[in-house]
Formats: C-alpha cells, structure tokens, sequence
C-alpha cells in the first residue's frame, strides 16, 4: 500500500479562517438597507397622511351598497316579456310617425302586406338579360349594342300612345 506523507496525513481541519471583516461589512450593508428602508417609507407615508385626507369615516347608517350600472337584473322576468311583447305588438299593428320630419311612417303589418300584393312586388330583369349587360361589349365606346335583347335594333324604334287614341 502507498503510504501519503506525513504532512497531508496531519492537517484534518481548515487552514484558513473566514473573512470576519468582509462577514461583518455585509451584514452591515443589509442593516443599512433595512434602515433606509424603513426611514423611507416612514417619510412617505407621513407625507401622504398630511397631504391627502381621507375624509370623513363612513356612517354605518350610510347606504354603502352602491348599484351596478344598468341592465339590472330583471325582478319579474315574464312581466317584462308580455310588456315588452305588447309594446311589439302595438308597433306592428298600428299606425304612427316614425320620424315626422323627415315624413317617414309606419303602417300596420298587415296593411303593408295588402299595399305589396296590390302594387306588386320589385321584379329583377331577366337573367340572361343581366349576364350580357355584365358581359363586356364588343362594340366601341359610345355606340349601343346592337343584339337581340336590346331594345334599340338598328336605328329604328317603336313609340307607343300612352292615351290609346289615334295618331
């Protein structure tokens, strides 16, 4: 077996002792910073308790519970559905000036209805009508198309009386 040498054998314990001078530095660094600290927020809050009152302490006899803002919750949910339905209802159903400057009305619904099945509802063109107005044309511009549909053909067109009595 290898023997070590006396010297290393002999010394079992720490040779060098610990920096009191730089332990007690810090720990005096850190009471300073509690200090400060608390010297610091003293000045503060006394700054705060002579600059902002907190005025007068609230009465227990005070209504504190202050109100969200609206909607509310509602108390009698079907109450307020058949007001609110009947309020539709009348609207629907009668008539009334909804915006009098303007001079726009409104009419009942079903009097609306018989007005639309009288006059007749608003008719779109024909189909194939709208495909070629949309298509481009093939003539320069300026000049009308000249086609099937269209209601110039040629230089030619037809003038109707609207009174129905001779020329």
């Amino acid at each position: 077996m290898q023997t070590k040498p006396e010297h290393e054998t002999a010394k079992r314990h720490e040779t060098v002792d610990a920096n009191v001078r730089g332990v007690v530095r810090w720990g005096i660094g850190v009471f300073a910073l509690l200090a400060s600290g608390l010297l610091v927020s003293v000045v503060v809050f006394r700054y705060f308790v002579t600059h902002q009152g907190l005025g007068p302490p609230a009465s227990p006899f005070q209504n504190v519970r202050a109100l969200p803002p609206a909607p509310l919750l509602q108390v009698a949910p079907a109450a307020d559905l058949s007001h609110y339905l009947n309020q539709e209802t009348e609207t629907l159903d009668t008539y009334g000036w909804v915006d009098q400057n303007a001079g726009i009305v409104r009419i009942p619904i079903d009097r609306a209805m018989e007005l639309l099945l009288q006059k007749g509802f608003p008719v779109e063109s024909h189909p194939a009508a709208r495909q070629k107005a949309a298509a481009p044309s093939t003539q320069p511009s300026g000049m009308p198309a000249n086609d099937e549909n269209s209601p110039r053909r040629g230089t030619e067109t037809k003038q109707t009386n609207p009174t129905g009595r001779g020329k």
